[in-house]
């Protein structure tokens, strides 16, 4: 008899509220203008988000309650399958128990849209007629592309110019959905122009991408402006992937020892791994929470925690998390969603206090990982993904050579249809294999603003 290794939930089971890791992690600290050094004012971050996120985002509440319209869209892709990746663990020879939470079957093929419906709705009901994002590697300018057709919003997406070269399909996704999807940078915003002007083979940068969004924004007020990853309220509305991750690993009668996820700007390894914090703060079982980023923008690893901006012009307040410093450029890895110089505050603190370990990987290892995850389970997985399949692989490796049998969950946060051009690099041995140089660091580290906290 085959053991089952698909555990699914039903619609019944959707999250009714999204968890606030501040509420676990003991808060973070303040927001600051970066002009006075002084705490943002609830006013001030109002002018680019609704008052509802603005709560969601400097409360300590442990939870908030999803809205029905939000959850009964979730209902079109949710709940997402958990597996148990037996063929890999036969593969790799170990004891340990795989499982991987597959968010790829959203209609987007990543976890976006879990935060992207819930933006378009609240920004719908104060009174926006657009959205405008900014996107590395395209699964958050399709997500916000979708939430805007679904909530008759007109959507517009700053795209990483390495990105959009290297992923036409994504782009052709966001069209497909009725939003318009410009290269970055650009020459539409003062921020593109002299981006480029200074730079003018820049690759395009996540933090340039935002501060093209921002100006957007601003000179277009019926525009929302959405943020893709890093905030508070981002990483709660991803907080549905690994409450439902604990009711699968109930049906499955095991629990997790190491929980794996790839680190960008943090909102999918939040998602995943804060739930299960949760469990361990209230009295459960102890989990082990690993955070695997790329080599070549290793922000947890080789950064430094400071207050910096989120963007490259230096457009928004200031955050305290770990940052390569916000004139950082990436080299263009195909891990597009991984390319940020700063991370989630609350993932920051979580490394800082020792509650997360971080690790860094090159992009060779990650692919050679993803061609065996998808000749052993059959799914292609994004690029970003392949981060956190090398990271679950290191540690069931690990298991063979110490005899331990532990359970590990990755999650497995898209797929990878899209990217199929990286596959073919790989196969052709002309993937770059990028790691960042100290010079390169330095660089980066120097754009770091003179206000830091020790």
């Amino acid at each position: 008899m085959i053991e089952k290794v698909k555990f699914e939930l039903t619609e019944k089971d959707i999250p009714h509220t999204w968890l606030n890791a501040a509420a676990d992690i003991g808060g973070i600290a303040p927001i600051l203008d970066a002009k006075t050094g002084l705490e943002v004012s609830r006013e001030a971050l109002g002018g680019t988000m609704p008052a509802a996120l603005v709560e969601q985002e400097l409360s300590l509440e442990p939870e908030f309650e999803i809205p029905d319209e939000v959850r009964q869209l979730y209902a079109q892709w949710r709940t997402t399958p958990l597996y148990r990746a037996r063929r890999l663990e036969k593969a790799l020879n170990t004891p340990a128990r795989i499982y991987y939470k597959f968010e790829g079957t959203a209609p987007t093929g990543s976890f976006k849209p879990n935060t992207a419906i819930p933006q378009a709705y609240f920004h719908k009901k104060d009174g926006k007629t657009g959205l405008i994002a900014e996107t590395g590697a395209g699964q958050w300018g399709s997500a916000i592309a979708l939430a805007g057709a679904l909530f008759d919003l007109t959507a517009k997406v700053f795209m990483v110019k390495v990105s959009f070269q290297q992923k036409p399909f994504r782009r052709t996704l966001m069209e497909t959905y009725g939003a318009t999807c410009v290269a970055s940078p650009s020459t539409e915003t003062e921020a593109g122009r002299l981006t480029l002007a200074e730079f003018p083979e820049h690759p395009g940068s996540l933090g340039v991408a935002k501060s093209e969004a921002l100006q957007f924004a601003k000179a277009h007020p019926e525009f929302g402006y959405t943020r893709g990853s890093a905030l508070n309220h981002v990483c709660a509305h991803q907080s549905v992937i690994g409450q439902e991750a604990i009711k699968q690993m109930a049906l499955a009668d095991d629990y997790p020892d190491v929980v794996v996820g790839a680190a960008g700007g943090g909102s999918n390894l939040a998602g995943l791994a804060f739930p299960f914090l949760r469990q361990q703060k209230q009295g459960g079982q102890r989990v082990r929470l690993v955070a695997v980023e790329p080599a070549s923008c290793p922000t947890l690893t080789r950064g430094r925690i400071a207050y910096d901006y989120a963007d490259s012009m230096g457009l928004t307040p200031l955050f305290r998390m770990h940052t390569l410093g916000h004139k950082f450029v990436p080299a263009p890895v195909h891990a597009g969603g991984l390319r940020a110089h700063n991370i989630a505050p609350l993932i920051s603190r979580a490394v800082e206090d020792g509650l997360m370990e971080a690790t860094s990987v090159r992009q060779n290892e990650c692919f050679e990982a993803g061609v065996l995850f998808a000749r052993s389970e059959g799914i292609l997985p994004a690029p970003e993904s392949t981060h956190a399949i090398r990271g679950a692989i290191t540690e069931a490796v690990r298991c063979r050579e110490e005899g331990k049998s532990e359970a590990i969950l990755l999650g497995l946060s898209g797929h990878g249809d899209f990217d199929l051009v990286a596959y073919e690099k790989y196969f052709s041995g002309v993937l770059p294999n990028d790691a960042l140089s100290d010079e390169d660091l330095d660089r980066g580290l120097a754009s770091i603003p003179a206000l830091t906290l020790a």
